[in-house]
């Protein structure tokens, strides 16, 4: 979680929502992403969006099977969508979300019966520190 934390910082300095996330594999580092939607004009360029791309391309699969994805906030419903199609075998997410969260804050999806794929999912991880930044970042935007 700190390097998806690292990623994170790197959004905020560029003035994006700080969201950072990270992609392993047998314990090494596939890649990495941050948030992008101002930057890249694209509503769907979220850090976990970013992060399945690069992987995909990196991997020459669509299919992140045996991966574990960390990221710094709680996933909204179009995140935990690609992150379920791309297979990944584990989620582990920092702050909740309260607002579009769909890992347990606002709903649960990671339970519903209506998914092919079904993911071990773990939030609260360094959920201060994730907190934190973004309060930080909004409060200055403020």
């Amino acid at each position: 979680m700190a390097l998806a934390l690292q990623q994170a910082k790197l959004a905020e300095q560029i003035n994006e929502v700080p969201v950072g996330a990270v992609l392993v594999k047998d314990n090494q580092l596939i890649t990495s992403a941050y948030n992008q939607p101002i930057q890249n004009n694209d509503p769907t360029a979220h850090a976990e969006i970013q992060l399945l791309r690069k992987a995909g391309a990196q991997l020459n699969n669509y299919r992140l099977l045996n991966t574990v994805l960390y990221v710094t906030l709680e996933p909204c419903t179009m995140c935990l969508g690609a992150i379920i199609h791309a297979r990944i075998s584990k989620l582990v997410f920092g702050a909740y979300d309260q607002k579009t969260g769909v890992c347990g804050s606002c709903q649960n999806l990671t339970n519903s019966d209506c998914f092919n794929h079904s993911i071990e999912v773990q939030g609260g991880v360094l959920a201060n520190e994730c907190r934190q930044l973004l309060q930080q970042f909004f409060k200055q935007r403020r």
